[in-house]
This record gives structure tokens, sequence and C-alpha cells, in this order.
């Protein structure tokens, strides 16, 4: 048993229970925000992100991981409201988003390690709220030489911490391999690590590529049927559970309650655009779905509660 650190406070991994692994209660654009102060209603934000938490609680989910990156616009007083009015585990996240920005090209890595990791030791945002997750990307361009300098930085952030990596991948250029490497070669033991967006892909090749050197791959994109349809994301589970890997996979939505992405954002664009695409529809559709294929109740609890227990537990208290 190990002690995470919560949004609310600390929590023992035991009651993590059934941990949806990636997600955001809001992206929001900080220079935005502070040019401009109507950029964002926090408030319906909190309202709304906190309704959707709850109904993710009556359908069984018992803590979230938000894993909104420092650059993209983490605000960690949205998300402790969000969480203290669902009365739901929420864990946050420290780290940065894969985007070539200015401020960020002559920072070495170790420089910006020692400002993320007070995000640790200290807090977020001037409060007590410590992050319990590391979270780093890389997109379309693969792993990138900006890109490896912040994923250096996860990793010698991690083996001061002892804090999992989740990551954000774009599967078409298979970058999960090449974190992998950047990874390794920092020291960092690689089934600390979360692989994310791997629920993108159809390659059972390429995924079995990252699960034989030891980390788990996120199946974190549920309801972006626009991008891969869930019957073909449920079908892909199915075949690594019956080849063995059912301990090595998480599984998420990476839903966003708020996300300023696009223009005019909301629940109304959002039930157009996917209309399963919030912290429900793993429990009440997925898990149904993976039955139906096959997988086993044990490999179900494996996949939703036991997995990401043992990925924070390894880490032991901090």
């Amino acid at each position: 048993m190990a002690t995470v650190q919560g949004v609310l406070g600390p929590i023992e991994s035991e009651d993590l229970g059934f941990t949806l692994m990636h997600e955001h209660i809001m992206i929001a654009n900080w220079s935005m925000r502070q040019a401009f102060g109507d950029w964002v209603d926090t408030e319906k934000v909190i309202a709304f992100a906190s309704d959707e938490l709850v109904k993710a609680k009556e359908a069984g989910v018992k803590t979230v991981c938000d894993l909104t990156p420092i650059n993209i616009g983490r605000d960690i007083h949205v998300i402790h409201e969000t969480a203290a009015r669902a009365e739901m585990n929420v864990i946050a996240s420290t780290g940065f988003y894969y985007h070539e920005e200015p401020w960020i090209e002559a920072w070495p890595a170790e420089k910006l390690v020692e400002w993320l990791i007070r995000d640790v030791t200290d807090g977020i945002q001037g409060t007590s709220i410590k992050a319990g997750l590391i979270k780093c990307a890389t997109h379309q361009a693969g792993v990138t030489e900006f890109n490896a300098k912040l994923l250096r930085a996860s990793a010698q952030l991690q083996r001061a911490t002892g804090l999992p990596i989740s990551t954000h991948t774009d599967v078409a250029c298979e970058s999960g391999l090449g974190q992998q490497d950047v990874f390794e070669e920092e020291g960092v033991d690689l089934s600390r690590v979360v692989i994310g967006h791997c629920g993108d892909s159809e390659d059972i090749a390429y995924l079995t590529k990252i699960l034989e050197r030891g980390s788990y791959i996120g199946m974190d994109r549920f309801g972006l049927d626009m991008v891969l349809p869930t019957e073909k994301r449920v079908g892909v589970i199915a075949e690594l559970c019956r080849n063995g890997w059912a301990d090595q996979m998480v599984l998420s939505h990476d839903a966003c309650c708020h996300i300023d992405f696009f223009p005019d954002f909301g629940p109304d664009l959002a039930a157009v655009m996917a209309p399963n695409w919030n912290f429900r529809h793993v429990p009440c559709d997925v898990i149904p779905a993976l039955r139906k294929n096959g997988v086993t109740e044990e490999q179900i609890r494996a996949l939703s509660v036991d997995n990401p227990r043992r990925i924070f537990e390894k880490q032991g208290s901090y």
C-alpha cells in the first residue's frame, strides 16, 4: 500500500478503486485568460465538471487523474473546487505539453526540473496540493530535439520523486517507442511509465513492442470515435488480453469538460462532436462491450482497478 497525493488530500492506494488514468477538467490558455477576463467562465466550468464527476461516481468511478500540464492551462483551484463539489478523488499532474514555446527553448532540462519539483514537494500554485503524476508529450513530429528535452526533464523528475509518468503520443509516428528510448537513456524504470493514447492504434505489433519493454499503455481515448470507433478500440484490448497483456493496460477517455482548442466549445458542441466523450462512457458502455468480447472479470478489474493501483504503489509514499 502507498499514499497517493490527491487534490483533496492524501489517498491510500487501496482506496483508489475504479480509476480513469487520463482525463482533463479544464484546458484554458493562461495568456488568453490574463489578457481577457472573460476568456473562460470558470464557475460555469466547475459546475458542469463537478456534475460530470458525480455522474461518473454514480457509474462506479472512484478516482480521476487530471493530466492537464502546466502550459495548456492547468488551474489547481478549478481542479480542487470541482473535486470538492463532486466529493471525488482527483489526482493532479505536473509537467509540460509538447508545444515549442520560445521561453523553454534555452532552458536545459535540469533547470526545468528545479521548478517542476516544487509542484511535488511544496504544492501547486501557492497551495499545499501536490502533484501525483508527471505528464509529458510528443505529437505528430515524433520525438524532436525540443520534445526530447522535455521528456528528459520528466524523466529526471521521475527519478527524483518516484512519481509515475503518463504521456501524450501520436500513434501515426509510433512515438511511444521513441519516448521509451529517452526515458531508458535517463535511467527510468519503464514500468513507471504509461504510454498514452495507444488506444488510437489497431497495430498490435506496435503496441506489443511497447508492452514488451515493460511500460503500461493507455487505452485512454474512448469516446473519440472520429479517431477510432469504440468497437475497434474494444477489439484491440480484447486481443491484447488474449495475448496476456491485461496487466499492462489502463482505461480512460482523455475527455475535457472545457477545452479552448476549439471556438465556442461547451457541452452542446461536445455532444455533436463526440457524444460519448465523457467520464462515464468507460464504466457504462466500454466495460459491458469488453465482456461481450470475451474479456474476463479478472481482466476487467486489472484494467480498471488493479493496474492503476500498482502504478501508484510502486512509487511508495511521497
